[in-house]
């Protein structure tokens, strides 16, 4: 699921887009969203059921035009009741033309910088930044998707996830030794 909209972009988060290949099964499609351009979800796929998830994880409808708050950042959506869930929006945060991490608002770049596109044309999110989000929890789908994509990061990629894993979450995160160690160093 991939779009261009008006008023903003939705670009897909599997790591498998820049590696080549698939990693893993992935039982939807994550989304990546900028929430001041949340409204434009619900444009692009009419009639499907929303769903945010009001902190702490509770499910309940997001109807169409109401902006979520700040402390809502993941949206559930399918094509009908009972069908299953197809697609979760993650909303992130942004300030003027950075795009703010929702993690940790030292965490920026400029929005123009967080996302490819595929030979095919398929937005994606730079993986760098969605291995810096899945680096929290150390879930195995999570290991297994920076085992994969390790090898294909670029010396900058590599250089910015340290950077931002030393920051949030210290110096120690054991992620870092394997970046710097991966071709010598950074």
């Amino acid at each position: 699921m991939t779009a261009r909209l008006s008023g903003g972009s939705l670009g897909v988060t599997p790591s498998s887009w820049r590696i080549g290949r698939p990693v893993r099964d992935h039982a939807d499609i994550d989304v990546l969203m900028l929430r001041r351009d949340q409204l434009a979800v619900q444009q692009a796929l009419p009639g499907w059921q929303w769903q945010a998830a009001d902190p702490p994880g509770s499910l309940r409808p997001w109807p169409p035009g109401e902006r979520l708050p700040a402390g809502v950042h993941d949206i559930w959506c399918r094509p009908g009741p009972g069908e299953s869930w197809r697609i979760q929006v993650i909303l992130d945060e942004s300030s003027g033309r950075d795009w703010v991490s929702r993690r940790d608002e030292r965490i920026r770049r400029p929005i123009t910088s967080i996302g490819l596109v595929t030979v095919r044309g398929i937005p994606y999110l730079a993986p760098e930044i969605q291995l810096f989000y899945k680096a929290e929890n150390g879930r195995p789908k999570d290991e297994t998707d920076f085992a994969a994509a390790l090898p294909v990061l670029t010396k900058p990629q590599r250089q910015w996830l340290s950077d931002a894993l030393s920051l949030v979450y210290g110096p120690g995160h054991p992620w870092r030794a394997r970046l710097l160690a991966r071709h010598g160093g950074l």
